[in-house]
C-alpha cells in the first residue's frame, strides 16, 4: 500500500507540473500564442508548424485546442485550417515527450530553487510568472525520477503481476486503459511520461505501454470534446474532427505495434526511448500522413454536426465556458461581449432622435426593451469574469478585466438613462401632442450627434487603448459640459420670450439635456483608466481643494 501511495503521489505530482508550465506559459505568452496562431493559418502546412510550436511551449495541445476552436467559433479562421493546426499540435506534444524522457533529473533541483527565488522575490511580475513555469519543469522531473523510485518495488507484489498478465492480452483494454487516465489527468504528455517511466522499470510490459500510449492520445482527443460539449457547433466540429484523426491513427498504429517491437525496439537505447518513439511516430503519421485530408475530414463533419437552420443569421454569442481555462483568451472573448453591448446601446441612443422628431411611441417603447438585454449582458458578461481566475492573470490581463468591468458597467448605466429619456418622452411629449421649438430641437440634435460620435469614440478607446483617443474623449467631456450650459441659458431665454412650445416642453428639455450630459459623463469615463495607467491623468484638477468649499448638493461631473 505505502508504494502504491508513493507512485499516486508521484503521479499527481507530474500532473500538476505539467498544470504549472501550461498555465504559466499562457499567463506569460497567452495572447501572444493567440496573435502567432491567427496570423500563421494562411495555408495548412504553416497553421501545422505554428500548432508545433504553439503546444510545445503550453505543454497541452488540448489547450492550443481551446484556442483553435474558439478562432472557428468566431468565424475567424475554416474548419480545415483549425484541424490543420490540431495536427501541428499532436506532433508537439510528441515532441515535449521526447524531451522529457531524456534523464534530466539533475536539473529538478535546479529548476525548483529558480523557479521559487523568482516566484517569491517578483510574484506579480513577468519574472515570477517565469518563475512558475520553471518549478513546473522542476516538479515534472522530480515527479517522473519519483515514479521510477515507487514502481520498482511494486514489481515483486503478485497481484501486481496478474493484473499486468490479464491485461496483456487485449490491446482495446490497453487503449481504455490509456485513454481513462489521459481524461482524467487532462494530460496525455504526463501519461505518457508516466507509462514511459513504468515501462522502463518493466512495470508494464512494452507491448502494453504502447497500447496504453495509443489509449493516451485517443483520450487526449476525448478529453477535448468532452470539455467542449456545451460550445457552440462550430467548435464543437474541431474537437470531433481531431477526434476523427486519433481514432483513425489508433486503427492504422494497432496492429503494427508488434512489429514495432520485433524491429524497431532492438535499435533504440532503452525501453522508454521506444514508448516515447512510438508516441512520437503515431502523431506525425496521423499528421504529416493525413494533412492532405483535412478538407474531407471537415466535410464529413460539417454534415454530422450541421449548423442549427435556428441558428443561422443569428449573433454569435462571445462568452464561450470553454476558454476559461485559458484566461487571456477568455478575456479577449468578454471584450467583444461587451462591445456587442455597447452596439446595442449605440442603437438605443439612435432612436431617440427618430423618437422625439416624430413621435413615435411604437419605437420608444421597441427601444425601452432593448435596455433589458444590455441589462442581461452586463450580468453575463460579470459573471463570466468572475470565472476567470485573478491568479492565473497577468498584471496587463488584470488591469484589462477591470476596464471590462468598468466598461460594462458604465453601458448598462447608459441604458438605464436612455430608457427613462424614453419614457419621459413618452409622457410628456408624444401622449400630449407636444412638439420642441425649433432652435430647441437644433440644440438637441446638436447634443444627440455629439453624443453618438463620443459614444463610438469610446468604444475605440476600450478596444484599442489609444492614449491620445482618450484625451480628445476628455476634452469633448469639458466641450459637451459647455454646451449643455449654453443650451440651457438659451432655453430659459426663450422662455423668457414667451415662446409657447418653449414654455410646454421646458421640464422636458432641461431633463433631457442634463441626461444627455450624464450619458456624455458616462463615456468620458472610459477614458479614465486607460490615462491612469498611461501616466497622464492628475490626481484632482483643483489646484487647492482645501481652499474651495463643498457643496454637497452639487452634481458631480462624472460618475
Amino acid at each position: 500500500m505505502k508504494h502504491l501511495l508513493n507512485l499516486l503521489a508521484a503521479v499527481a505530482l507530474l500532473v500538476w507540473g505539467t498544470h504549472l508550465v501550461r498555465t504559466g506559459v499562457l499567463r506569460v505568452f497567452g495572447a501572444n500564442l493567440r496573435t502567432l496562431l491567427a496570423r500563421s493559418l494562411g495555408n495548412r502546412f504553416s497553421a501545422a508548424l505554428s500548432g508545433i510550436g504553439v503546444t510545445a511551449l503550453v505543454q497541452s495541445s488540448t489547450a492550443t485546442s481551446l484556442m483553435t476552436a474558439s478562432f472557428v467559433g468566431q468565424g475567424l479562421i475554416s474548419l480545415p485550417a483549425a484541424l490543420a493546426v490540431m495536427r501541428g499540435a499532436d506532433i508537439g506534444t510528441a515532441l515535449m515527450a521526447m524531451l522529457f524522457a531524456q534523464d534530466l533529473s539533475w536539473l529538478s533541483p535546479v529548476f525548483i530553487f529558480v523557479g521559487v527565488a523568482l516566484f517569491i522575490t517578483r510574484q506579480a511580475s513577468t519574472a515570477g510568472r517565469v518563475g512558475r513555469v520553471f518549478i513546473g519543469l522542476g516538479l515534472m522531473l522530480l515527479a517522473l525520477e519519483r515514479v521510477v523510485q515507487a514502481t520498482e518495488p511494486m514489481m515483486a507484489s503478485p497481484v501486481t503481476q496478474m493484473l499486468l498478465t490479464s491485461l496483456a492480452s487485449d490491446l482495446w483494454m490497453e487503449i481504455l486503459v490509456g485513454a481513462v487516465l489521459a481524461i482524467v489527468s487532462y494530460s496525455s504528455l504526463a501519461v505518457v511520461l508516466l507509462i514511459a517511466a513504468m515501462a522502463d522499470t518493466h512495470v508494464v510490459p512494452l507491448n502494453m505501454a504502447l497500447g496504453m500510449v495509443l489509449g493516451a492520445n485517443l483520450g487526449n482527443g476525448l478529453a477535448a470534446v468532452l470539455t467542449m460539449a456545451k460550445s457552440s457547433v462550430e467548435v464543437r466540429q474541431v474537437t470531433i474532427g481531431n477526434m476523427v484523426f486519433k481514432f483513425l491513427g489508433v486503427l492504422l498504429m494497432g496492429p503494427f505495434i508488434g512489429q514495432w517491437i520485433a524491429h524497431v525496439e532492438p535499435l533504440l537505447p532503452g525501453t522508454a526511448h521506444s514508448v516515447v518513439l512510438f508516441h512520437l511516430a503515431y502523431n506525425i503519421i496521423i499528421s504529416v500522413g493525413f494533412i492532405g485530408f483535412t478538407d474531407w475530414v471537415a466535410q464529413w463533419v460539417a454534415r454530422l454536426l450541421p449548423k442549427p437552420a435556428s441558428a443561422q443569421g443569428s449573433r454569435a454569442h462571445h462568452l464561450d465556458a470553454s476558454a476559461l481555462a485559458t484566461p487571456s483568451l477568455a478575456i479577449s472573448f468578454a471584450v467583444r461581449e461587451a462591445l456587442y453591448q455597447a452596439d446595442v446601446v449605440e442603437t438605443m441612443l439612435l432612436g431617440v432622435l427618430d423618437v422625439i422628431r416624430k413621435n413615435d411611441e411604437d419605437l420608444a417603447q421597441r427601444l425601452r426593451r432593448m435596455d433589458d438585454e444590455v441589462d442581461e449582458l452586463y450580468s453575463s458578461i460579470k459573471y463570466y469574469l468572475t470565472k476567470i481566475s485573478r491568479d492565473d492573470l497577468g498584471e496587463e490581463e488584470s488591469r484589462r478585466w477591470a476596464d471590462i468591468i468598468s466598461f460594462t458597467i458604465n453601458m448598462e448605466q447608459i441604458g438605464d438613462i436612455v430608457e427613462r429619456v424614453l419614457q419621459d418622452i413618452e409622457e410628456k411629449k408624444i401622449k400630449k401632442g407636444r412638439r420642441f421649438s425649433e432652435a430647441g430641437m437644433a440644440e438637441i440634435t446638436e447634443l444627440h450627434q455629439r453624443l453618438v460620435s463620443n459614444l463610438r469614440l469610446g468604444m475605440s478607446v476600450f478596444l484599442n487603448g489609444n492614449v491620445r483617443d482618450a484625451q480628445r474623449l476628455l476634452e469633448e467631456k469639458v466641450h459637451f459640459r459647455n454646451l449643455e450650459r449654453a443650451y440651457a441659458t438659451s432655453h430659459l431665454m426663450r422662455l423668457s420670450d414667451r415662446t409657447v412650445s418653449s414654455m410646454e416642453t421646458s421640464s422636458l428639455h432641461i431633463d433631457l439635456i442634463s441626461d444627455l450630459k450624464r450619458i456624455n459623463s458616462h463615456i468620458s469615463s472610459i477614458a479614465y483608466p486607460i490615462l491612469e495607467s498611461a501616466g497622464v491623468l492628475a490626481p484632482s484638477r483643483l489646484q487647492n481643494p482645501r481652499a474651495v468649499p463643498i457643496d454637497p448638493r452639487a452634481e458631480p461631473d462624472h460618475p
